[in-house]
């Protein structure tokens, strides 16, 4: 497999991940029970370790490490903070007041780390 075709499924299982977290932070905020389905559960587990190994397989590949190179680590710190506000949004916010803020918060993180991935620029 090439390094193109590992970017290319990356970038396909980002766009799985953004909606994925999208669609359940919606029916969060509808208070559907349609977020307890196993689809909504299993699929996002799937989905962000395939994302996981394909980031894995390109930083092996073309030598540029976090810590390293600044906008990787601006992408490893935001996916960091992405996560846990992503969890607050989901599962642990108190109130909806304080999910509906966390999953704006999620949504604006995760539009930075996708705006570095394709610049480059950590600002």
């Amino acid at each position: 497999m090439s390094y193109l075709a590992v970017k290319h499924f990356h970038m396909t299982f980002a766009a799985l991940s953004g909606i994925l977290f999208f669609v359940r932070g919606l029916l969060m905020l509808a208070e559907s029970g349609a977020l307890q389905r196993r689809f909504f559960r299993v699929a996002p587990h799937i989905v962000d370790t395939l994302l996981l190994a394909s980031a894995l397989v390109m930083v092996v590949w073309s030598a540029q490490y976090p810590f390293v190179q600044p906008w990787l680590t601006a992408k490893v710190v935001a996916l960091v903070a992405y996560i846990a506000v992503g969890t607050i949004a989901l599962k642990r916010g108190r109130t909806k007041g304080v999910r509906l803020a966390a999953f704006v918060a999620a949504l604006l993180i995760f539009a930075y780390i996708i705006k570095v991935a394709v610049t480059r620029q950590v600002l």
